[in-house]
């Protein structure tokens, strides 16, 4: 989507991709096989770029900051990385900086077959009580790094396998989540698109709804609240800051240092799509409008289905729903992957959400039944 919105700017994306089949190679103007775990193909991805950018976190901080003490330009930054990178850096810096997060422990893995740090975890679950939520510092994306435990035998039991830090945080009683797009040039310029809200299952964000159910002031509160954490990050691009709303409280729970699940409402949606500010923010470009184009918009994931069949072959049925901007991802379709998206904008909050869940239904998604996920999910 990012080279989509290239495209229209006259810009050429070069794609480093692990395989020759991964959704973007479609769309790259140039694409480099590697990993961005490997010095030599990173190095070859920056030869060939004005700015090395990224749509993942599973990146290697030691290699970048050696890019970048070479003169590769690298945006977003190493401090932001870090930050998206590494939860309990994140969670240390927010701290620091007054924003409110979960009670939480950092804590060290292991060693093989002993509970980290069991003393300052059953002291903790006295406090917030059981459920707690663990999860790993690097490496959690959509769910995978988390986990509720209810005793010290699951917390062993987890624990046991793992290596680096790990975040023990309380489980957060939900009423709602958020999440707010931020966009920021180098020059400091900042754009911030409406707090939306989010909605999971299995820690895995299923829908997103413009502007969503929450009172204004409270969208309001979580529109400034991620523009403060954007300016705390020194972020460089979009910066994706997922928040808690609970019992009358804001917090933050996870950020991101790219173009999010939760912005891809604004490529119809708004003026300017997450994708061409993050861009234009790279770039050190003049940054578009976040302004929303329509009084309501709904965006659905598009999830495979248990047979597992393709909803590109399911296509003419989503194309029959009135309205449906439908995004397929060029993803091998397997049950429970998420395969794209769909948008739809409107003036009735019901009316265009029903209309992205049937489009979404048709492609293959089954609609789960509404449920909470754990509170310390991985974005």
């Amino acid at each position: 989507m990012a080279a989509e919105a290239a495209s229209a700017l006259g810009l050429s994306v070069v794609v480093l991709a692990e395989r020759p089949d991964d959704a973007a190679c479609a769309v790259a103007a140039e694409v480099l096989l590697g990993s961005p775990l490997v010095e030599a193909d990173l190095r070859a991805l920056a030869v060939r770029s004005e700015v090395v950018t990224f749509d993942h976190e599973q990146v290697d901080l030691s290699l970048l900051r050696a890019l970048s003490a070479d003169g590769v330009v690298i945006r977003p930054g190493l401090a932001t990385l870090e930050m998206a990178v590494d939860k309990a850096h994140m969670r240390a810096a927010l701290v620091a900086a007054g924003i409110p997060v979960p009670a939480h422990l950092i804590v060290p893995a292991g060693p093989e077959g002993a509970v980290p740090a069991a003393a300052e975890i059953e002291a903790f679950a006295a406090e917030q009580g059981w459920p707690l939520v663990l999860k790993t510092a690097r490496g959690g994306y959509d769910g995978k790094g988390v986990w509720s435990v209810d005793d010290m035998a699951q917390v062993a039991a987890v624990t046991a396998p793992l290596v680096g830090q790990l975040l023990v945080e309380e489980m957060v009683p939900l009423e709602a989540e958020l999440a707010v797009m931020v966009a920021r040039r180098p020059s400091g310029q900042t754009v911030t698109w409406p707090a939306v809200e989010t909605a999971q299952v299995d820690g895995v964000c299923r829908e997103v709804l413009v502007p969503g159910r929450l009172p204004p002031d409270v969208l309001e509160r979580a529109r400034a609240l991620g523009q403060a954490v954007a300016e705390i990050a020194g972020a460089v691009g979009v910066l994706a800051v997922e928040l808690f709303w609970s019992g009358g409280v804001l917090m933050v729970n996870e950020i991101a240092a790219r173009p999010h699940n939760s912005g891809h409402w604004t490529i119809e949606g708004a003026v300017t799509s997450q994708f061409e500010n993050h861009l234009r923010a790279v770039l050190d470009l003049p940054l578009g409008s976040p302004a929303p184009q329509h009084a309501q918009v709904a965006s659905v994931n598009v999830f495979g289905g248990a047979a597992g069949e393709d909803p590109l072959a399911l296509l003419p049925g989503g194309l029959a729903t009135e309205g449906a901007h439908i995004h397929l991802y060029g993803k091998g379709a397997r049950p429970g992957r998420k395969l794209g998206h769909v948008t739809v904008c409107g003036d009735d909050a019901e009316e265009v959400r029903e209309r992205a869940w049937s489009a979404a239904m048709a492609l293959g998604t089954p609609r789960p039944q509404p449920q909470r996920a754990p509170m310390g999910r991985a974005s």
